[in-house]
């Protein structure tokens, strides 16, 4: 096809991707008035024209992206409504693909001279390159779940996330790929300022096609700070657009540090930056960073990263997890998801009975059976099925759900099914935890085979999973899963991600230390040493209490679990451990209140919950007091005073959508009692004039809100004592 041909199917195809647009509502900007944390959002995600049909335009009030569809598509204006805040300084590509070792654009537009901004009129005298990949239609569909999510658990938002579809195709005319179609897919969610895009390649060819990379996003926007010199690494990268995507690992327990797809890059083409050797961190690039390496045979689809883009409207830390948790909370339903759940040291079924009976007597949902309690899930042989099947019918007849734990990392298997060092060539301690087997073994296979047969079989309503895949590559030519080492990270994390969604959509409910939540599971640790669980009573209460500070800044309080060791764990002597809890039971209220008022499910590990009537009744009396206000104890949390074991320290729920606006925790970890004035942030309570404040089941007090919509309240708490106060 010669330049004339390149340049006359281009027209046809820009021809007919404008006829479409004529066919949607004009866009009128409609920003969000109210705050979008408070109060919801009745204004819907649109897809609209604008520009006299030039520009196809993505809204809802709270974010835009707009993109120009001819002489080919790029996106030219990506704004947060709220703010005004612009996200577009320089046109890029809508994506860039490897293919067959030889790298092409998706979309894109050229002729831009200055990169430190866009102005609007000079986007009419862009260019295209027919070398790239050229736009060619769209469809608009409503938003389809991304996993078809049942919850047989306590669940505090039970709705699926609505909102509409892009899909913009694009073709490419190079001869090697005819049949080869690219699609960059966008949704954009209702009520929050969030989109999400993900790239997907159609191989209608009849030749295999090898995709050695993907780089599904790329946005060039503003820098954010001015630096003359300075390494990337030592710059800021932008704050207030929040990327997260779902290829994410290395067990930190927070999505920062597990991510590994996002990438701030440097910008060439922006020379005039003040960043004296053009080292800004400024170019926005999602991919995997170890690459695809996968081939792609005939009539299959191949599914990119999906990212997730939440705009931001503050720098303050408290708004901003806000947000965030609200995005999980919209995006990830599952992890609202919270059931009570105790772990059982035993699979004795004499034990386990003994465990779900104790359950039921104190409104506990679930028991699991824990790590140490001598469970094999690897074992599906009919034997061992029907055993756990009698006790998992057994709990179902007391309205209990049961489940288990399974490793599978820092293990070793053998020579033949351990991941293989590319450095050694060997199976050898270079993966992750050490020894690992690879997840694309035959082994690897199996394990993942007979887990499912054992989940289906039994009916364990949960997996326990320690250990997922955490990015270990495999230089195994002889895994059946996988072809070597280019493709051996993509394909093991494709598998493990599939295996979680399989399992949610079946209800089955999964604690992972991993961050696999925009993949089905529901609660990750909530970032503890281990070892400190040796550490005396004392010491637990408070660290427990920092441990759920720190760790619920980013995740909402069901996304993380905490620990209470009942009996030996990690060392430690009696004055670590609760049992005989008769004999500790002040210590063992203390810590159900301090993870049940901040929402937190904890593992109780042990053979059982209570040993004597006192015990029982006072777990049945913080189990009532947590359902009774369940709701907003799994509302949004405020951090009030972190613990220091200087003074109070506490938290604070918010929920204006609740008879109960707040619930306010307070501790005092001195050995005399304290009287304090306590000033409460009342804001994110939707309260504006007065508040009715009460200790407990007391009466309420009215109190006026000042200009920052605070009170503050005089607080009475005894030594090494807690209280807790309701806000209406």
């Amino acid at each position: 096809m010669n330049d004339l041909s390149r340049l006359l199917a281009c027209w046809l195809l820009a021809t007919t991707a404008f006829a479409q647009l004529q066919n949607l509502p004009v866009y009128q900007p409609t920003p969000v008035k109210q705050d979008w944390l408070l109060t919801p959002v009745t204004q819907r995600a649109g897809v609209y024209r604008t520009n006299s049909g030039k520009d196809l335009v993505l809204s809802n009030g709270l974010l835009t992206r707009r993109f120009r569809i001819s002489p080919n598509l790029a996106t030219v204006d990506y704004q947060n409504l709220v703010t005004g805040e612009q996200f577009v300084r320089s046109v890029r590509p809508e994506a860039m693909v490897t293919l067959n070792g030889k790298t092409y654009r998706v979309g894109g537009l050229y002729g831009q001279k200055e990169h430190a901004y866009l102005r609007e009129e000079w986007l009419a005298d862009f260019t295209a390159n027919p070398a790239d990949f050229q736009f060619k239609t769209f469809t608009v569909s409503p938003l389809q779940p991304y996993i078809n999510w049942k919850s047989r658990t306590w669940t505090l938002n039970k709705k699926q996330p609505t909102g509409q579809e892009v899909t913009l195709f694009f073709s490419a005319n190079a001869p090697e790929l005819q049949g080869v179609e690219v699609a960059v897919h966008y949704a954009l969610y209702d009520g929050i300022p969030t989109l999400s895009k993900w790239v997907t390649i159609q191989n209608k060819s009849q030749k295999s096609l090898h995709i050695n990379q993907v780089i599904s996003e790329i946005l060039a926007t503003p820098e954010e700070e001015s630096a003359v010199v300075g390494k990337p690494e030592q710059m800021k990268k932008p704050q207030r657009i929040y990327i997260e995507n779902n290829f994410a690992f290395n067990n930190a327990m927070r999505y920062d540090l597990s991510d590994q797809a996002t990438h701030w890059k440097t910008d060439s083409l922006y020379t005039s930056q003040v960043n004296y050797n053009y080292e800004t961190p400024c170019l926005l690039e999602v991919y995997p960073t170890v690459g695809v390496g996968i081939d792609l045979a005939p009539d299959q689809t191949y599914n990119s990263i999906h990212s997730y883009e939440l705009l931001l409207d503050s720098y303050d830390r408290e708004r901003n997890g806000l947000a965030r948790r609200q995005f999980y909370r919209t995006v990830t339903p599952w992890t609202t998801q919270n059931p009570i759940f105790m772990h059982l040291v035993s699979t004795d079924p004499v034990v386990v009975k003994r465990g779900i009976d104790q359950c039921a007597e104190t409104g506990y949902e679930l028991v699991i059976l824990s790590f140490g309690s001598g469970l094999n899930m690897e074992d599906a042989s009919d034997a061992n099925i029907q055993k756990f099947k009698a006790l998992a019918d057994y709990a179902h007849s007391k309205g209990i759900l049961l489940g288990g734990y399974s490793l599978f990392s820092s293990r070793r298997i053998d020579d033949e099914n351990d991941v293989i060092d590319p450095k050694t060539g060997l199976p050898d301690k270079g993966a992750f935890f050490g020894n690992a087997p690879c997840l694309a073994s035959q082994w690897g296979i199996n394990y993942l085979n007979s887990l499912k047969k054992f989940i289906t079989e039994t009916g364990f309503d949960l997996l326990e999973h320690d250990g997922p895949y955490p990015g270990d590559v495999c230089a195994s030519t002889k895994h059946p899963g996988h072809k070597g080492l280019d493709d051996s990270q993509w394909v093991q994390m494709e598998m493990q991600k599939g295996f979680y969604r399989s399992l949610n959509e079946k209800g089955v409910y999964i604690n992972a230390p991993d961050w696999y939540f925009m993949d089905g599971s529901n609660k990750i640790g909530l970032g503890y040493r281990e070892v400190n669980f040796s550490l005396s009573r004392e010491q637990q209460k408070l660290l427990n209490r920092q441990n759920i500070f720190d760790g619920t800044w980013e995740k909402t309080p069901a996304m993380g679990w905490g620990f209470v060791p009942l009996t030996k764990y990690q060392g430690g002597g009696p004055e670590a451990v609760l049992e005989p809890l008769s004999e500790h039971l002040t210590d063992y209220e203390q810590l159900m209140v301090q993870y049940y008022g901040a929402g937190v499910q904890a593992c109780y590990r042990g053979p059982r919950l209570y040993d004597t009537d006192a015990t029982k009744q006072t777990v049945q009396q913080v189990i009532s007091w947590y359902k009774k206000y369940r709701p907003i104890l799994n509302s949004d949390l405020i951090h009030l005073r972190r613990p220091d074991g200087r003074d109070w320290d506490g938290i604070m729920h918010v929920n204006p959508a609740l008879k109960e606006k707040g619930v306010v925790m307070l501790f005092n970890p001195l050995k005399t009692k304290i009287t304090r004035t306590i000033k409460l942030p009342l804001y994110y309570t939707g309260l504006r004039e007065t508040a009715q404040i009460r200790k407990g089941e007391g009466k309420p007090k009215s109190y006026k809100l000042n200009r920052n919509y605070e009170v503050e309240i005089p607080v009475e708490i005894g030594p090494e004592s807690y209280g807790w106060w309701v806000v209406e």
